[in-house]
Parts: C-alpha cells; sequence; structure tokens
C-alpha cells in the first residue's frame, strides 16, 4: 500500500531533496511551498502553491489535501524563513514574520493534519528545527527562538499524540549548501571572502570538515518519518551537523 506524506517548504534545498527521496522509496508526495517548484514534481503526488505562513490559507491547503487522500502517514514541517541582523535593528513585523512562518504554521498545520494522520491508524511528524536551537551565535535571534520554541512543541505534540499512535520528532540540521545557508553567508560568521571562501571557512568549522548535503537531511527526516526504522522514538531532537555542535567553541 502506498503511504501518503505531505512536506512544507517542498521547493527549498531540502525541501526538493526530502521530496525526490520519499518519492524514490515510493511514498506519494503532498508538497506545499510559497514560491514553485517547476515541471519535474513528481507525477503521481501533488503540489500546492501556498503560503503556511498566512494562518488564512491552510484550511486551502487542506481542502486540497483532503480532496486527493482519506490519511497522512507522515508530515514533515520543513518550511522556514530566516531574518539574519541584530536584534534591536529586527522590527516586530520581521520577528512576527519569523514566527508565522516557522512556529505558528507548525501549530495550525499539526492540527488540521492531525485526524488525516489519525485516520491513517497513527504516524508520524517531523518538525525541521536547526542547530540554531540549542547553539546559536550573533544576528540570527528570532530564528534561534522560532527553532527553539519548535523543539517544546515537538515534545508537546509528543505527549498528546501518543495515544492516536502519532510520534512526533525534530531534526536539527546545522550547515547544509542550502538557498537559505548561501542567503544568511552575509552575517559575517564566515569570513568576508566571495561564496566559495565563506563556504569553506564554514566547513572548517565542522568536526567532519565539510558543509552537509541536503540528501543527508533528507536521510535523516526518512529515518524519522519511517515507522520501522524509528518506531520507538518520540518527543526527540536529533542533531545532524557534521560534529559541529560536539564542539567548544572555544577550541
Amino acid at each position: 500500500m502506498t503511504r501518503t506524506i505531505l512536506i512544507t517548504g517542498a521547493a527549498g534545498g531540502i525541501g526538493r531533496a526530502a521530496v525526490a527521496l520519499f518519492t524514490q522509496k515510493g511514498w506519494r508526495v503532498i508538497g506545499v511551498d510559497r514560491s514553485d517548484f517547476g515541471a519535474d514534481f513528481p507525477g503521481n503526488g501533488l503540489f500546492i502553491r501556498s503560503d503556511i505562513a498566512r494562518a488564512e490559507e491552510m484550511e486551502g491547503i487542506f481542502e486540497k489535501v483532503k480532496a486527493v487522500t482519506d490519511s497522512l502517514d507522515a508530515l514533515v514541517n520543513n518550511a522556514a524563513v530566516q531574518v539574519a541582523k541584530p536584534l534591536v535593528e529586527t522590527s516586530v513585523e520581521e520577528w512576527d514574520a519569523v514566527m508565522a512562518a516557522n512556529l505558528r504554521s507548525v501549530f495550525l498545520g499539526v492540527k488540521l493534519a492531525h485526524p488525516l494522520l489519525k485516520a491513517g491508524k497513527g504516524g508520524s511528524i517531523v518538525n525541521v528545527s536547526s542547530v540554531h536551537a540549542v547553539q546559536t551565535s550573533a544576528n540570527i535571534a528570532a530564528y534561534a527562538a522560532s527553532k527553539g520554541g519548535l523543539l517544546a512543541l515537538t515534545r508537546a505534540m509528543a505527549i498528546e499524540f501518543a495515544p492516536d499512535n502519532i510520534r512526533v520528532n525534530a531534526i536539527l540540521p546545522g550547515a547544509v549548501d542550502t538557498p537559505m545557508l548561501r542567503a544568511g553567508l552575509g552575517r559575517g560568521h564566515a569570513g568576508h571572502g566571495d561564496m566559495q571562501e565563506r563556504l569553506d571557512n564554514l566547513a572548517r568549522k565542522t568536526v567532519n570538515g565539510r558543509v552537509g548535503t541536503p540528501a543527508e537531511i533528507a536521510n535523516a527526516i526518512y529515518f524519522l518519518a519511517d515507522a520501522e526504522q524509528s518506531s520507538f522514538m518520540t518527543g526527540q531532537s536529533m542533531i545532524v551537523d557534521g560534529g559541529a555542535t560536539a564542539r567548544l567553541s572555544t577550541e
């Protein structure tokens, strides 16, 4: 029987890799993103262009989901935005935009997905957080706060949804070569050379000496989504960062 998954932020770096992997593994993928995916979205799936940061659009998304499936086996809350600037220069509008996209969207999406997950006799929710939830840097406070909040929400949902056989876990990617990572390299934390120099500087700060690939994060998401591989895991936060958080910052 074909399993069905909903992935938000499907047109981004990690999202595209997840869409490709789950499709390859035989799942039917429903993707959501505010940006276009392009013509190569899997033919047996469904792509919905919509902005999950807009609460009023969430109902419409799930009406479209319910038109193609009665149940979901997994939900990947991957969509996010990042504002990279000093806290004192961050406006209320920017703060709210980050919280709406990264945190409120998960709360609303899970409420709407819950009946579909329950209808499938349970399933898995994977929340894509960030290493910024546990170790952060300057000029990214709103993003770090939203991702930290996502870890607490993950634990709370795991407890509430356990009776419905729904597992909820979070993945915390470190430096992964995505459009979001490249856009954020202007903060100065990876030097001020050209893009390749900044990526190389960032790579040297990980333990294994390189930046991750979206496919590597997709594999970890698959592990958490797949009931066979992670059936006894719920309420957990899994860091996938090339060892970056293992090393003392003073070393």
